[in-house]
């Protein structure tokens, strides 16, 4: 048996075994009842060929005049999802010989549940079928992300591709892109185009090919969250931009892991400029209402050699160094709250100090 009821995975809220099989022919087709077109539209092709692939049966294409309901898969979709978080993601799935009942409030819901219904495939001496079941289901957790860094590890548009297919697989919803770091700059930026040109060994996504994978991802219902690490694991925005750095270059891209000691300059207001400016640029090309600032493994060693941070420190009547990262996150909030921006930043910058807005991972 290729799959049966407990293996579902993740596991739904509800599942209950029925009676009966439904058989899967060439002859299988699907049928989807909605009041416009929606994601489940492609997403209905794509599970055909999947399961064609899967059955090697020469199930036809995706027909959209077809009348409803069919001796197969029948959808109904209420509305098109938007791709926020607490968007409803539930369906609900009922599997008898006769035929196979798919409900969603959203296209989001239906393309869950089409996820399960592949899973659900099994195959005995008569062929391939679908067990009888009933199964209600929607999500536990309702951001179910997955991080790619690809800064230390170059991976190209049709990895990133491979990796939402897998994503969507599993249900999972929000796809954590890591663009920038010691190891690579890995974005075009039009308004600093040395960042890229000199910070990413020609190895970068351009912003033709971000709205591509965004809008993959959006087809399978996964919104895509960026993140730019700073003000440490920056080095490789200094190879274009040394003036963003609290000491002089030059700078060069490192080749090996761990924590090193450049950080961007918290003293200095061009700083702020430059970021302003990048951070409109980068939160115009991501719709999503989250944005993630990185802010760890910040050692503020050059913090501590740099007059002017210290200088900084006397003004504002900032104790330490994680009083300063405080200050520089605060201007960074504003910034991203200007733009319609929700802050996301790792546990490190989790200070007394720091506004109860930002989202700590």
């Amino acid at each position: 048996v290729f799959a049966q009821l407990d293996q579902l995975m993740p596991l739904p809220v509800s599942v209950v075994p029925a009676k009966g099989k439904f058989r899967i022919t060439d002859k299988f087709a699907v049928s989807i009842r909605q009041k416009e077109p929606t994601r489940v539209d492609e997403g209905a092709k794509r599970f055909l060929q999947r399961l064609d692939g899967r059955t090697a049966l020469n199930i036809p294409d995706y027909a959209d005049k077809i009348a409803f309901p069919v001796d197969g898969l029948n959808i109904v979709v209420n509305r098109k999802g938007k791709l926020q978080l607490h968007e409803d993601e539930s369906y609900k799935l009922q599997v008898t010989a006769a035929r196979i009942m798919l409900d969603a409030e959203t296209d989001i819901g239906a393309l869950r549940g089409l996820e399960t219904v592949l899973q659900l495939l099994s195959v005995d001496e008569q062929g391939y079928y679908l067990p009888g079941c009933k199964i209600e289901d929607a999500p536990r957790f309702p951001w179910r992300g997955l991080l790619i860094d690809v800064c230390r590890h170059w991976q190209p548009v049709e990895v990133i591709h491979r990796n939402l297919d897998a994503m969507a697989a599993m249900k999972l919803n929000v796809f954590h892109w890591h663009l920038s770091e010691d190891q690579g700059f890995r974005i075009e930026s039009k308004k600093f185009p040395m960042l890229h040109q000199l910070g990413s060994n020609g190895d970068y996504f351009t912003q033709e090919q971000v709205r591509e994978i965004i809008a993959y991802a959006d087809a399978r219902g996964i919104r895509v969250v960026p993140e730019f690490d700073i003000p440490g694991h920056a080095t490789a925005w200094f190879v274009g931009h040394p003036e963003l750095a609290s000491a002089p270059g030059p700078y060069t891209i490192e080749k090996k892991f761990g924590v090193f000691e450049p950080a961007m300059n918290p003293a200095n207001e061009a700083t702020y400029k430059f970021l302003e400016v990048f951070l409109a640029e980068m939160t115009a090309l991501f719709p999503d209402a989250y944005f993630h600032i990185g802010g760890d493994e910040n050692e503020g060693k050059q913090w501590d050699k740099n007059p002017e941070v210290a200088q900084l420190k006397k003004d504002k009547g900032l104790q330490e160094n994680h009083d300063v990262q405080a200050y520089f996150n605060q201007r960074l909030l504003e910034m991203l709250t200007e733009n319609g921006k929700r802050m996301v930043g790792w546990d490190e910058i989790l200070q007394p100090s720091i506004p109860t807005n930002i989202v700590i991972q």
